[in-house]
């Protein structure tokens, strides 16, 4: 599955850099034939009595704690109670927030050649529905109730629309799912090429699609992303990042795993419990998106912590100001480093040294992953562009997702024939390999860490009797680094569609963090040649201060 520069061809070869765009993958750290359950099985090996998990609720008495060895055991009893009930291959989803069952089935379907769907906790039932489907799970576990969303009533809305759903289990049922597993059921044999997880991602369509990653992907990508940040056996990796993403289920769970470090799981980011864990665990590491970062120091206890143990602090899912990083490095006295990627490359193709300088961090995405090739193409022509041209960023190797799930003609769009992942950011490329992103050729909106498609809210509002037309893009903001604004022409001018109104309607269907911040209505939108809505006109209308909201 690598591509090395044995088999690279003539043009790449001699397309090197500093002249054009084009890094060859590092190959002096291998890729390894792993899989999710055989990195947990030598993790308790080689480190049985290090802690392994830590369930970071506020009551540190109250915490539940695995070594490896538990871990294992555990998981183990997971994977039988699956095997049980599905074959390998199939799908199952979960649907829950960071709890530690959350992360025992992961191992467990890793171990049992299940694919693991993941599901945002804030979806709504048109959401489930969709991803329940489209995966064609089999099996789907879920937690009654989180954040006020009523989880239970949503399955069961939808449990009969879904005729391949043959197992919904509860997690308050837990303990009798694992009861029901037979301690001679036989697990399979699982090949490091074989599908692991199913992550829903977006894109111009609008219509979710399923990356379908595999065991090789994600457990060489956390172990490389580990081993940059200098994760050492004993360290504590504190974990407030979702766990259906998979920052948080790949890099903050499989990453410190191979290292016989600790993963602390929290439910739900908060700030004051993130500085307790951090303090009372002794954390080593922190995975978190800007906002977080920002939250954590504006806290008002946060002059009086001890956070001696704090090594380093990773960020990605947005741009990091100059200032940030410096202040982060100061106040807490850490290292700090920037991880890009996407869901389809598993997730990370970029990832800062803890070296480089502020400028670097501020302004680049860093250097390029062991075994990881990335070129910048012209998105036109397919011709790699010279170091400082604009162009979209592509990258090949061990990364790369399967497909996206059932979903050919997508999959081909973005994963071409020679192997090359299109990423869709649109970036320069400076002499060293380092780069800087300059836009999108999607219109993702990145919120806080969390990436929103225009067009998926825009298909809900366009259904609204009162709507013409939408149009939905993201414009900055200091705190979230983007927010969703909402672009309304009404069907009636004289009779504009209320803001709440829409707001209600969207909050129906959608997560509550789709729902656009701002609202404004224009008479018409500003069209290209071909009739489609120039959102760039838009935000520049924007930043001029032409729109009332």
């Amino acid at each position: 599955m690598n591509q090395d520069a044995a088999t690279r061809s003539p043009a790449e070869t001699e397309k090197t850099l500093p002249a054009w765009s084009y890094v060859p993958a590092d190959t002096s750290q291998p890729i390894l034939d792993t899989t999710v359950g055989g990195v947990l099985r030598d993790a308790a090996r080689r480190f049985p009595d290090n802690t392994a998990l830590v369930e970071g609720v506020p009551d540190a008495a109250a915490r539940r704690r695995w070594t490896y060895t538990e871990l294992l055991a555990d998981s183990e009893r997971v994977a039988r109670a699956l095997a049980t009930r599905f074959a390998k291959g199939e799908r199952v989803a979960v649907w829950a927030p960071n709890i530690p069952e959350w992360v025992l089935l992961e191992f467990g379907a890793g171990l049992a050649g299940i694919v693991l769907v993941t599901v945002n906790p804030a979806y709504q039932p048109k959401e489930l529905r969709y991803v329940l489907e489209q995966s064609r799970a089999a099996g789907l576990f879920y937690l009654p109730e989180f954040r006020g969303n009523p989880m239970q009533r949503s399955v069961e809305a939808v449990r009969g629309d879904l005729p391949e759903l043959r197992e919904v289990i509860s997690f308050a049922d837990w303990e009798a799912f694992l009861a029901s597993a037979a301690e001679d059921t036989e697990l399979p044999e699982v090949s490091p090429d074989d599908p692991v997880q199913i992550q829903y991602t977006s894109g111009t369509t609008g219509f979710p699609k399923g990356a379908l990653l595999h065991h090789r992907g994600i457990t060489n990508n956390a172990r490389l992303c580990s081993g940059r940040l200098d994760v050492q056996p004993g360290d504590v990796y504190v974990n407030p990042m979702p766990l259906f993403h998979t920052g948080g289920c790949v890099l903050g769970v499989l990453g410190p795993t191979q290292y016989g470090a600790t993963h602390v799981c929290m439910i739900q980011f908060d700030p004051g419990l993130m500085l307790d864990l951090l303090e009372s665990e002794g954390g080593t590491h922190m995975l978190g998106v800007p906002t977080m970062l920002i939250a954590c120091m504006e806290h008002p206890t946060f002059g009086q912590r001890r956070l001696d143990a704090l090594r380093g602090v990773c960020s990605g899912g947005a741009t990091v100001p100059a200032e940030l990083v410096r202040r982060i490095e100061s106040q807490l006295g850490v290292w700090f480093s920037i991880v890009y990627g996407q869901t389809e490359s598993s997730p990370a193709i970029t990832l800062m040294r803890p070296d480089d300088s502020d400028e670097d961090k501020a302004n680049t995405l860093g250097p390029a992953l062991p075994q990881t090739e990335m070129k910048v193409i012209d998105p036109t022509t397919g011709a790699i562009v010279r170091t400082g041209e604009q162009g979209e960023l592509c990258t090949r190797g061990y990364l790369v997702m399967l497909e996206y799930f059932e979903m050919p003609e997508r999959t081909a769009e973005t994963i071409d024939e020679d192997g090359w992942l299109h990423t869709g950011d649109l970036v320069t490329m400076d002499s060293r390999g380092y780069t800087v992103i300059t836009g999108r050729l999607k219109d993702m909106i990145i919120r806080g860490g969390e990436n929103i498609y225009p067009r998926e809210i825009e298909e809900v509002l366009f259904q609204h009797p009162k709507v013409a037309d939408v149009a939905v893009v993201g414009l900055p903001d200091p705190k979230w680094g983007e927010i969703v604004a909402a672009f309304v022409r009404d069907a009636d001018p004289e009779s504009p569609a209320d803001d709440l109104e829409l707001h209600d309607y969207l909050r129906a269907h959608l997560a509550p963090t789709k729902t656009p911040k701002l609202w404004y209505h224009v008479r018409e939108f500003p069209l290209t040649g071909s009739g489609k809505v120039k959102k760039f006109a838009l935000r520049e209308m924007w930043e001029k201060g032409e729109l009332d909201a």
